[in-house]
């Protein structure tokens, strides 16, 4: 897969939002292609790792 015009965002105060086509990766060696957004977590404490289910909301992060 080529990765091109992948812009990534860090929105206030919640997740990384990709904007383009990507790969992830996962720890079991599978991979997931996304597209056209993603939005990944930054605070961790996200039930649906490495994506965002909002869990930043109910534990006011700050970032």
């Amino acid at each position: 897969m080529e990765n091109t015009n992948v812009k990534v965002t860090v929105l206030a105060n919640g997740p990384l939002m990709v904007e383009g086509t990507i790969a992830v990766v996962k720890v079991d060696g599978t991979t997931e292609v996304k597209e056209p957004k993603a939005f990944l977590c930054r605070c961790g404490h996200s039930a649906n790792k490495p994506y965002c289910d909002g869990a930043h909301k109910k534990n006011n992060f700050i970032g």
